[in-house]
């Protein structure tokens, strides 16, 4: 019986140490703690197009993977291998910004990711490979750590399946809300243009009423820039001529609602079109011709502003709009607010290319028409409120003298549109050099030749004041114009090979000569003497984009994930970007001093 009992016994002890053994034996390896998921930016890519993909590291809680760059030497860095293929080709791999924790293990903290940390990939097809679906193979090695301790580093198998299409064709934008976060910044044309975008950034970071909010501000802003405020005096002229009708404030609103309808149209289909195609398109206002045309129209309105003659459709023309001789119909007045959206085009580029981008991305229609709508509103509220109470210039005292004479303010400032836009068009290098002759000219044509209201002292006063300030603008600005300003180099890639190996950081500036805010950036921000001794240290290169859609316009578009312009790209002393100081659009010294690296 003892026998048989300690047979027994024996048994359970080696039965239980069999489990125990068993269970210690099991796969300890970090595969356990990493599921790794792939996604990609778009349904399918073009034949001779990018496409961003992701490798998402889903890791399990209270686990870490070690950084791609680990802090101590004997730990293994995160590192993903994807295999190309003929036509199908990894161009870059981005890997995710690593966090610094501290582990009992390790006297000092280490960089690692947590949670889900995406590793992007830009694929590359090739123009010639076939339609078809295509999968790239890979691997993807980690090892995983908890506060105690380090797991065997494990290898886990990555595929990624790719659609292609043919060249030129459409595609569906995906995952956005992965592709537009700050970790993808710069992955491919389609992936770089969405993370550098601050519209999306608005709508990830603070929600879409208060991202509504600030598009209806952009908007509103607008109506600042030199295409789009003369505009506003082009809008009295226009409701101006229905202020001595007997209308109610309720029929001016609802003229002024169709005006502003025009502009809101032209904008909101813009929005739907860019949904529909995925793409940057009307690059047709920003032609010389385009620009040439609306030059002209301006400078034909400004005349007729001095009395030359009145500007009067024919008859038929007015009875088919459904106006008068008195007055443009409704219309009419739709199509005049199309007119403003056209004639703010070149002005308006950053913060509507930004829009077309983001909204492009989405590949929603309706989405696109909102956000589009949301920003004419804003661009047409000033319109809206003068055309709205326009009924109370006619209750203003009947004095004609300085009625006269505020027409020819009118007209002197649609003049210096006008040869803003035909410069703009022609002679761009030259186009800020239209505003000081205007200034000048106007204010001793305004505050002493011109004749109306001499008898009336105040009146004669006040145009006085208005003439020298008029003159001493022009002036300010000729002082302006002739300040230092950097010392750009024109681009050519060689440059940059150079700058790389001479360890010589690089500011890359986009820019193009029908582009408003980049003349902007060029008299205002670098003319500032800290933004050039900041800059001294640096290899300042632009790159002109002035034939946007040429075939190398869009491969340094491609190359360095640029939207449109201006933008400005800092390169570090190895000739990689760093990322977060880019800047998109017109920013002041201050504001450009700030993002620069440290």
């Amino acid at each position: 019986m003892k026998v048989h009992q300690f047979i027994l016994s024996s048994l359970a002890i080696l039965f239980l140490f069999g489990i125990g053994s068993k269970i210690s034996a099991q796969p300890a390896g970090s595969a356990g703690k990493v599921e790794a998921e792939v996604k990609l930016s778009q349904n399918v890519v073009p034949a001779g197009d990018t496409v961003a993909a992701a490798v998402v590291m889903n890791i399990e809680e209270r686990w870490h993977v070690n950084a791609h760059e680990p802090t101590l030497d004997y730990l293994i860095g995160t590192e993903l291998n994807i295999n190309d293929q003929t036509g199908l080709t990894v161009s870059e791999i981005q890997y995710p910004k690593s966090e610094r924790f501290s582990f009992a293990f390790a006297e000092e903290p280490l960089d690692v990711y947590h949670g889900n940390a995406p590793i992007f990939v830009t694929l590359k097809a090739s123009s010639e490979l076939e339609p078809g679906t295509y999968t790239l193979n890979g691997s993807l090695r980690v090892q995983a750590c908890d506060d105690k301790s380090c797991l065997p580093p494990s290898t886990i198998d990555i595929s990624i399946p790719v659609d292609v299409t043919a060249t030129n064709t459409g595609f569906q934008s995906i995952n956005q809300k992965l592709f537009s976060g700050n970790a993808g910044e710069s992955i491919s044309s389609s992936s770089a243009s969405l993370s550098d975008n601050s519209i999306a950034s608005m709508f990830d970071e603070r929600g879409s009423i208060l991202a509504f909010l600030g598009i209806f501000l952009i908007g509103l802003a607008l109506n600042l820039t030199p295409c789009v405020y003369p505009m506003l005096s082009v809008t009295v002229s226009l409701f101006g001529g229905r202020a001595d009708q007997q209308t109610n404030t309720l029929q001016s609103f609802g003229m002024a609602s169709i005006y502003v309808l025009g502009i809101v149209s032209m904008y909101s289909v813009l929005g739907v079109a860019a949904a529909y195609t995925g793409s940057l398109f009307g690059s047709w206002l920003q032609s010389s011709v385009v620009l040439g045309a609306v030059g002209i129209i301006l400078l034909t309105m400004a005349l007729s502003m001095f009395g030359l003659y009145e500007l009067q459709p024919p008859q038929w023309v007015l009875q088919k709009l459904g106006g008068s001789q008195q007055a443009v119909g409704p219309t009419g007045l739709f199509l005049s607010g199309i007119m403003v959206g056209i004639f703010a085009a070149p002005c308006i580029g950053p913060p509507v290319i930004a829009l077309l981008t983001f909204v492009g991305a989405q590949g929603d229609p309706l989405f696109g028409f909102f956000t589009f709508f949301v920003m004419a509103v804003g661009l047409g509220l000033p319109y809206l409120i003068l055309g709205t109470f326009s009924n109370l210039l006619s209750k203003l005292p009947k004095s004609g003298q300085w009625m006269v004479w505020v027409k020819k303010v009118f007209g002197v400032v649609l003049i210096g549109a006008a040869l803003f836009f035909l410069a703009l068009a022609w002679f761009p290098k030259y186009v800020l050099y239209t505003l000081p002759p205007t200034l000048i000219l106007g204010g001793i044509y305004l505050g002493f030749l011109e004749s109306s209201g001499r008898s009336l002292k105040i009146f004669s006063r006040v145009k006085r004041v208005v003439g020298i300030a008029g003159m001493i603008g022009g002036l300010l600005v000729i002082m302006n114009l002739a300040k230092p300003t950097v010392d750009w180099e024109t681009y050519s890639p060689d440059k940059l090979e150079t700058a790389a190996s001479e360890d010589i950081p690089v500011v890359l500036d986009f820019t193009a000569d029908w582009c408003v805010p980049c003349l902007e950036l060029d008299r205002i921000t670098f003319t500032d003497p800290e933004v050039i001794a900041a800059l001294q240290s640096y290899r300042t290169i632009k790159v002109n984009l002035t034939d946007y859609e040429s075939a190398e316009s869009e491969a340094l578009r491609k190359k360095f994930g640029v939207a449109g312009v201006p933008t400005i790209v800092f390169l570090d002393d190895e000739g990689n970007e760093i990322e977060e100081a880019r800047i998109v659009g017109f920013v002041n010294a201050e504001e450009f001093l700030n993002r620069m690296p440290e």
